[in-house]
């Protein structure tokens, strides 16, 4: 019998239980923003591995729409300079989740909105958690195999933000 795959939201609730427990932030029912305010930072660099990790499901696909990588740049610069434009931070949001409008292979689909979650964590820290969700979603998409989304993506995901989290954030997943 083929292992059903647990929906976003069900994703979304095992993310930010561990988010919260590595980021020693306490859990509550109802996602709130400002728990993690000070880690913004850190949930960005993550949520830039993250993405990065499964661009090529996208950028394999459509090389051509450079929009999803052009938002983990912006985000990148974000982290190296902190200088915040939210024009700029919506724009590349918003485009990258433009681009998956239209694609029919969900891995890029999922890749695409992974990109637009990252580069808004630079507004808001908890688009880090729809990155997550994206990605896990994208890899189960590219592969076929829940598990591979649900287990082998998550705990790489989980494992990198215990490095950006414990070691001053110099590290790479």
């Amino acid at each position: 019998m083929k292992k059903e795959t647990p929906g976003p939201t069900t994703i979304l609730l095992e993310i930010r239980k561990s988010v919260s427990e590595i980021l020693n932030k306490p859990f509550t029912e109802r996602t709130d923003h400002r728990i993690f305010q000070p880690d913004k930072r850190v949930l960005a660099l993550w949520a830039a591995a993250c993405a990065e990790r499964v661009l090529p499901f996208f950028t394999d696909l459509y090389p051509a729409d450079e929009r999803p990588q052009a938002a983990i740049i912006v985000l990148r610069k974000w982290i190296r300079d902190g200088e915040f434009s939210m024009p700029v931070i919506r724009s590349a949001s918003l485009a990258a989740h433009a681009a998956a409008k239209g694609k029919t292979e969900k891995d890029a689909v999922f890749a695409a909105h992974a990109a637009g979650q990252a580069v808004a964590t630079a507004h808001v820290p908890t688009h880090a958690l729809g990155c997550s969700v994206y990605c896990i979603r994208a890899v189960i998409a590219h592969t076929g195999n829940p598990d591979a989304g649900l287990n082998d993506e998550k705990n790489w995901q989980l494992e990198c933000l215990r490095k950006y989290a414990g070691e001053e954030r110099t590290l790479s997943c």
